[in-house]
C-alpha cells in the first residue's frame, strides 16, 4: 500500500483527505491546525483523521527543522497539501518517493494565490473548480494532474462554493491518485494552457462597499464575504454596518443613499440598488427593515424619499 504525509485544513482539506483514504492510500500523519473559535461551521480534517486512527500533528510552523526530520523518518511515497495555510519549503518536496502534490481551489493557471474562491466571486466569474497539481518551489506552479470544473450560480456565496469545492475535491483525489500510484498519471504543463493570473490574500478591511461603483460589484463583494466570512460593510464617520446579505433590486435608489420601501430597505449604487436582507451591527444581526433604516440613519447615510 502506498503511503503519504498529508498537510490539510478547511472543509476542502477534510473531504480531500477522505478521498485519499478511499483511494487506498495509507496516511502516515496529518499535519494540521487547531480549529479557531470562529471556524465551528465545518468539521476539520483532524476529526476525520482521529476517527480513522491517523496520527494528528498540530504544528503551527510546518517548515521547522524538527518537522522536516520527522517527515524524513516516515519515508513517505507521497506528500499531499490540501488547503494548507503554509507554503511548504522545497526541501520537503524532495522527501516523497513518488512526488508532492497540492490541491488548489481554482482552475489553474487562473486564480493562483490566496483565497481563490472569494476572488472568483468578487470578479463575477461564471465557472471555477479545483486542481490537483505537482508542487514546485513556486506557488501553484507545477504540472496539472487533474481538474474538476464547477459552474457558479448567480447567487453563489463563498460558503456554498467552498462546500461544493470540497465535494468535488474528494471525487477528484479519489479518481486521480490511483493513477499516480501506478505511475501512469497524465500531466499537463500549466504553460500550455495560456497566461496565468495571480491574486493575493484578503483582509476584513477589504470588504468596504463602494456606493459610487456598480451595483453588481457591490453584490459580488457581499456574496464573496458573506457569513461565515467577515462580511462587506458600509462605513461613514459615525461608524460602520456590515451587510450580511442583500440581493439586486429593480427599484431605484440614488448612489450613496438608502431608501425605505414596503419591500425592504434599498442601498443605492451608481447604476442600481441592492435590497438589504440582513445587516450586522457589532454583535447584533438583524433582518428587520425598520431596524436597517434606523441603523443607516444613525450612520448619517443620506436618505432618499418618495
Amino acid at each position: 500500500m502506498a503511503t503519504a504525509i498529508v498537510c490539510a485544513y478547511s472543509p476542502v482539506g477534510r473531504e480531500a483527505l477522505a478521498g485519499l483514504v478511499e483511494a487506498g492510500i495509507e496516511v502516515l500523519a496529518l499535519y494540521t491546525y487547531a480549529q479557531g473559535p470562529d471556524e465551528g461551521w465545518f468539521t476539520p480534517p483532524a476529526t476525520l483523521a482521529a476517527e480513522l486512527g491517523i496520527p494528528v500533528v498540530m504544528e503551527p510552523r510546518f517548515n521547522e527543522d524538527h518537522v522536516y526530520q520527522a517527515c524524513r523518518a516516515l519515508r513517505p511515497d507521497f506528500l499531499f497539501s490540501f488547503y494548507f495555510r503554509e507554503m511548504i519549503q522545497a526541501r520537503f518536496l524532495d522527501l516523497p518517493r513518488q512526488g508532492a502534490y497540492n490541491l488548489h481551489g481554482s482552475l489553474l493557471p487562473h486564480y493562483r494565490g490566496r483565497a481563490p474562491i472569494n476572488w472568483v466571486l468578487l470578479k463575477g466569474e461564471a465557472r471555477t473548480g479545483v486542481t490537483l497539481h505537482a508542487m514546485t518551489p513556486k506557488p501553484d506552479d507545477g504540472d496539472i494532474l487533474g481538474q474538476a470544473s464547477l459552474p457558479i450560480a448567480w447567487d453563489e456565496t463563498a460558503l456554498s462554493l467552498t462546500l461544493r469545492s470540497a465535494e468535488a475535491s474528494r471525487e477528484l483525489v479519489r479518481a486521480v491518485v490511483p493513477d499516480l500510484v501506478a505511475g501512469r498519471g497524465h500531466r499537463i504543463s500549466q504553460k500550455s494552457l495560456g497566461p496565468s493570473s495571480y491574486f493575493g490574500g484578503r483582509k476584513p478591511e477589504d470588504g468596504e462597499l463602494d456606493l459610487a461603483g456598480p451595483a453588481q460589484d457591490g453584490f459580488n463583494l457581499i456574496r464573496a464575504v458573506a457569513d461565515p466570512w467577515p462580511n462587506a460593510f458600509v462605513r461613514t464617520g459615525a461608524g460602520l454596518v456590515k451587510v450580511s446579505w442583500a440581493l439586486p433590486a429593480a427599484a431605484p435608489c440614488p448612489a450613496g443613499h438608502f431608501r425605505e420601501t414596503s419591500e425592504g430597505v434599498l442601498l443605492g449604487f451608481r447604476d442600481g440598488a441592492l435590497r438589504l436582507h440582513a445587516l450586522r451591527r457589532g454583535t447584533v444581526r438583524s433582518e428587520r427593515p425598520t431596524e436597517h433604516g434606523q441603523w443607516l440613519r444613525e450612520l448619517g447615510l443620506p436618505e432618499a424619499r418618495g
